[in-house]
């Protein structure tokens, strides 16, 4: 087996990480179906970090942060641009390639 390195940790991030039986759901982003994580605990811990102001005047973002491969989505979506997850359209605020794996943070404002 001449396998490298980084071959066997990508085989693994699609084996093990984005397991659906462990942790991946099957969610539709830009109308593809694709294996993701979707991480609830960070939203969580950048929604305390939200200014009283917003919360007063009624207006609040919505933060989503998921994982997706490399493999499954392609390139790295750009970072001001929409991306549809399901059935609702977000604003692409951060997007990194962590080594096959894309972190992707969107967001919505809502009232």
């Amino acid at each position: 087996m001449s396998e490298n390195f980084k071959e066997m940790a990508g085989d693994d991030i699609m084996d093990v990480f984005f397991d659906r039986e462990e942790f991946g759901e099957v969610h539709q982003v830009d109308g593809k179906p694709m294996t993701i994580i979707i991480d609830g605990y960070e939203v969580v811990e950048r929604g305390k970090k939200q200014s009283e102001k917003e919360r007063i005047n009624g207006i609040y973002k919505k933060q989503i942060l998921f994982y997706v491969s490399r493999k499954e989505m392609g390139r790295l979506p750009a970072i001001g641009r929409t991306l549809q997850l399901d059935n609702s359209k977000y604003l692409v605020t951060d997007a990194i390639d962590e080594g096959g794996v894309f972190s992707i943070t969107l967001e919505a404002v809502k009232s």
